[in-house]
């Protein structure tokens, strides 16, 4: 099973910056938990939100030719907690990008309060120089992951999506 922790995108512009959302809500059943009478989003899932934010624009800059994993948190700030009822958004930026990889830098914000700085490194894995081998199939970018673009790229047909 894959949790998808942004909601959708607000802008896209291939090849350099994306905005996505996520709406945190109660229904989250991970907040019940985190922490019993004060539940807040457990920072890990804020990295993975902005991973699979600025990872969905590393891929669609390279047109999800290659599987791209994350490699690297180069940094992560965070300045407030996150509770259910809040609105986030996640502004993502190619700092980089090669055929091996590609840097990330990320600001999440709650309105206009900064809440997280987050910097990624990400690994073309089709491209790696370990010689390992992966499946052909690109088991990173599935349809789920791909739906979120629907309306700012044009999408190319799938073996799993016919046109």
């Amino acid at each position: 099973m894959r949790w998808i922790w942004i909601d959708k995108f607000l802008e896209f512009k291939s090849g350099e910056r994306a905005v996505s959302l996520k709406n945190v809500t109660l229904a989250e059943e991970h907040l019940h938990d985190h922490f019993p009478g004060f539940p807040i989003m457990p920072e890990c899932l804020m990295i993975e939100a902005m991973a699979q934010t600025a990872g969905i624009l590393v891929g669609e800059a390279r047109h999800f030719e290659e599987k791209v994993i994350l490699a690297k948190i180069k940094k992560a700030v965070f300045y407030h907690y996150v509770r259910p009822g809040d609105t986030l958004t996640l502004h993502a930026q190619i700092e980089s990008i090669s055929p091996e990889a590609a840097s990330t830098t990320g600001e999440i914000l709650r309105g206009s309060d900064l809440v997280a700085q987050i910097s990624l490194m990400f690994s073309h894995i089709d491209k790696n120089m370990a010689g390992k081998q992966f499946p052909e199939e690109n088991f990173v970018f599935t349809d789920m992951f791909n739906s979120l673009l629907t309306g700012f790229v044009e999408q190319k047909p799938s073996p799993e999506r016919p046109a």
